[in-house]
């Protein structure tokens, strides 16, 4: 049976049908073993099953219908709701648009959540990585994701400098040109989104970050649209830290700050403690999500999820890495814990609680897949499906 939604709430029979994106390059190995872990921690937490429905998209679609992203994948996705998806390849300077770009922006899938922790035994290049522990809410459909440009020489792009030198701004004739839109309503619905997070998650503080101090009309606007959100629908619980004057958090009131996009890189590093869930535009938080995960031990274990109004897709967050495909070495954890994600979207906690603990006495008990136990001494190495059954077997 489909998972529905309605009026906000995610309505999910006992085996619910559940879309897959097998995904290319690597996805032909870690999706399966993800899918794995995930079947048997629902199996053992309340007995039940998933019905997965593959839906067919990227390299596969193309070699069996001749697109990328066939009208009737869309479909299903529709449909089933609630999808898990490996990697897809995006080829650079060329070729087709990213299909997880296109995915967002067909389903407006605003919400791109990006939880970052450290697992404990994972090789990290911090100190101390375990300081770590924040839950980034990039907007996900506007900014210059919204694929708005034009190629050098071209009539289109040579009308635009035109226009852009009338109105006084200088523009070299041999300029590629991009527009960035940032709107009220996409950055008060994220901004919404990480409060409601914030608030349901007891979490300390909410970080709106922005390049403001350059981009006044765009990203600085994003943080006062985003402040007036906040003030107007969650003034009871939160507190401005320009409000504090030096005085202590009131008792159960959630902080809110913001900062500059670079300094922030520079605070995550410094001062990771202090911050816990961030809400930023899309390329900030593309960059910043990566980065925060780096910080931790790198994408083999940093999940992510998009999420719209009834409609979510849980990804792996890195990338295809064709070289590596079919050899069953690749880390299959991002794509195990996006499904950890997902199971808690539908409730289903207990589940997602197992698979956690499986993975922890795994990492911990040193039994790793290549790319962390060339970075481990006295790892035991183990192949990208063996791993998945390790983390089953640490289930219990």
């Amino acid at each position: 049976m489909n998972i529905n939604y309605n009026n906000g709430q995610w309505i999910v029979p006992d085996n619910p049908d559940i879309g897959l994106i097998i995904g290319d390059g690597i996805g032909i190995d870690v999706t399966p073993a993800a899918v794995k872990v995930i079947d048997a921690a629902v199996k053992k937490a309340y007995g039940r099953a998933i019905n997965w429905v593959e839906i067919v998209v990227g390299e596969k679609a193309e070699k069996q219908f001749g697109n990328l992203l066939p009208q009737h994948s869309l479909e299903q996705i529709k449909q089933l709701r609630v999808v898990l998806k490996g990697p897809l390849t995006t080829p650079v300077a060329e070729g087709h648009r990213s299909l997880n770009v296109t995915l967002r922006q067909t389903f407006d899938l605003y919400q791109c959540v990006r939880p970052v922790r450290y697992f404990p035994g994972v090789p990290a290049p911090m100190k101390e990585p375990q300081l770590v522990d924040v839950v980034i809410f990039r907007e996900n459909t506007e900014d210059v994701y919204a694929g708005i440009e034009w190629e050098k020489g071209t009539p289109a792009a040579q009308e635009i400098i035109a226009f852009l030198k009338l109105k006084g701004f200088t523009v070299r004739d041999d300029s590629g040109v991009g527009i960035k839109p940032i709107s009220e309503f996409g950055s008060k619905r994220l901004v919404r989104a990480a409060a409601e997070f914030a608030v349901k998650n007891k979490r300390k503080n909410i970080t709106l970050v922005h390049k403001g101090n350059i981009m006044k009309y765009t990203e600085g606007a994003f943080q006062q649209w985003g402040y007036d959100v906040l003030r107007k629908e969650f003034g009871d619980k939160i507190v401005f830290e320009e409000d504090l004057a030096g005085n202590e958090l009131p008792a159960g009131k959630i902080l809110v700050k913001h900062r500059i996009a670079d300094s922030m890189f520079q605070q995550l590093l410094l001062r990771p403690d202090e911050y816990d869930v961030i809400a930023t535009t899309n390329l900030n938080g593309d960059y910043l999500s990566d980065a925060a995960a780096a910080q931790v031990g790198g994408l083999g274990i940093a999940p992510g999820a998009n999420i719209g109004d009834g409609i979510a897709i849980f990804e792996a967050t890195h990338g295809s890495a064709p070289k590596h495909a079919g050899l069953d070495k690749a880390n299959p954890g991002s794509v195990i814990l996006s499904g950890v994600m997902m199971l808690e979207l539908i409730g289903w906690t207990k589940a997602a609680e197992l698979i956690i603990k499986g993975m922890e006495r795994t990492i911990q008990n040193k039994t790793v897949t290549y790319d962390f136990e060339r970075l481990l001494p006295g790892a035991k190495l183990v192949k990208c499906s063996q791993f998945a059954e390790e983390v089953i077997k640490n289930m219990e």
